[in-house]
């Protein structure tokens, strides 16, 4: 993100924005045809990277993206797994008292070169076997999430959507690298998200502190530009791709599950 392509009135709202949030992501999607170049010029080794599966939840027309919801559950090696329950874009300010206070709840910015969107989300960490045991239809899906991520998915999600009624959508196959390469003072994360089309999609990512944000977004920009890494491609939110991707599976009954 460069503060020099913002708008003033977009400018201005992420100032206030910036008050009130707990961090900023920077993301930056690499065109189709660069991606292993960019990858191995930023040294990123395979055998150095974590695997992780990612499986999201809504209906088969996606009546919670539309919401703004996203709700998933992931499998991570060698770290325990997670749920999260995310919505955005958010206003915090208009978020009630006791959420923003909660110790669990994280308000964040996405920057991307062209742009950028506020995010609430709560995230929660359980066991290896849990994840499993509800794709195998052992387990509820709601016993994935804790009760605040209950209660917040509830407040956001459609009318009498309840989490137990939501399919599968997934899984999808994550290669994860994180490092600091040579020359960059800050820890880059680069994902590899490999689509059931036969797509890649390879995100980095880098994040900071509020106040750190322009220092922090003109460093990363002339590292990648130094590398020869394209700022100026399109952008692409990787979860929107996935879950079109596995919603249209679903309706054509293949490679996705119902619950």
């Amino acid at each position: 993100m460069d503060s020099t392509f913002l708008s003033d009135e977009k400018l201005s709202e992420l100032m206030v924005l910036l008050k009130e949030v707990d961090g900023v992501e920077f993301k930056l999607t690499v065109p189709e045809n660069e991606r292993f170049s960019s990858a191995a010029r930023l040294g990123m080794d395979p055998l150095d990277a974590q695997i992780r599966q990612i499986y999201f939840f809504d209906t088969p027309d996606l009546r919670l993206k539309d919401k703004g919801v996203v709700v998933r559950a992931r499998r991570v090696q060698g770290e325990a797994d997670d749920s999260v329950v995310k919505l955005r874009p958010v206003v915090p300010d208009r978020l009630p008292d006791e959420l923003r206070e909660s110790r669990d709840f994280k308000i964040e910015v996405d920057a991307m070169p062209d742009g950028f969107v506020c995010s609430a989300s709560i995230k929660e960490t359980f066991g290896s076997k849990d994840i499993p045991a509800v794709v195998a239809r052992n387990k509820g899906l709601q016993s994935l999430f804790s009760k605040g991520q209950r209660d917040f998915y509830t407040a956001y999600a459609p009318s009498g959507l309840a989490l137990n009624d939501l399919s599968i959508l997934g899984p999808i196959l994550v290669i994860k690298y994180r490092f600091t390469p040579e020359g960059f003072s800050r820890q880059l994360d680069g994902e590899m998200w490999l689509f059931p089309d036969g797509t890649l999609f390879l995100e980095l990512s880098t994040r900071c502190p509020p106040p750190e944000i322009f220092f922090a977004a003109a460093e990363t920009r002339a590292f990648l530009t130094q590398l020869g890494i394209d700022l100026g491609a399109e952008q692409q939110t990787k979860t929107s791709k996935a879950l079109e991707l596995f919603a249209a599976l679903l309706r054509e009954g293949d490679g996705a599950s119902e619950r």
